[in-house]
């Protein structure tokens, strides 16, 4: 009866965090496997509004060896608060880098936790960056224009002892593609041409 059981029971895929895991290795082994698989382009289409008003689509991209595309585009507006002379409509665009860099290390750190099979419950964050408005309105060149400082801080609740804590915080941190985007800077290049 035993040997029957063994023959008729289902293997269902690990999931760890809601990550199948067992798709995870599949992905890095086929990475390995074929190197020219692991090359993204994700693209952002941006269309003013008016005053600080915008509008960006995330629609296709390419990976995985073809372009890609979603089943429905995704829309992200920003704008500014009122005190900022916009309308306060949306979240402004520094708000979105907090939320992008937020959600990378966030995503990071449950993929890379999963693939090591560790369980997280919860994760949170509080993000706050530092900006001096002198640097945007070109008054004082020696302010820049961007924040000066951002600080993130989790709250996380894992199967870990408290002494692994702050190494299962660092893994967003030692994998987050927005995180070594902003810390370790990215060639931008800008064009324009007529509409």
């Amino acid at each position: 009866m035993n040997s029957n059981l063994a023959t008729t029971t289902q293997v269902l895929p690990k999931t760890v965090n809601g990550v199948s895991v067992d798709d995870l290795h599949k992905t890095v082994d086929a990475i390995k496997a074929s190197p020219a698989i692991a090359k993204f382009r994700f693209r952002i289409r941006n269309q003013w509004v008016d005053a600080s008003r915008n509008v960006s689509t995330a629609g296709t991209f390419y990976g995985a060896g073809q372009e890609q595309s979603r089943t429905k585009p995704f829309v992200l507006e920003a704008d500014e608060p009122s005190v900022l002379l916009g309308r306060d409509t949306s979240a402004n665009p520094v708000e979105h880098l907090l939320h992008a860099l937020a959600s990378c290390l966030t995503t990071s750190m449950v993929y890379h936790a999963a693939a090591r099979g560790i369980e997280i419950e919860e994760v949170e964050s509080s993000l706050e960056g530092d900006i001096d408005l002198r640097g945007f309105l070109a008054l004082d060149k020696n302010v820049r224009q961007g924040f000066q400082g951002i600080r993130v801080k989790f709250k996380i609740k894992a199967d870990v002892p408290d002494g692994e804590l702050q190494a299962l915080s660092q893994l967003g941190p030692g994998h987050s593609p927005v995180f070594d985007s902003l810390t370790n800077g990215v060639p931008v290049s800008v064009t324009a041409e007529r509409l």
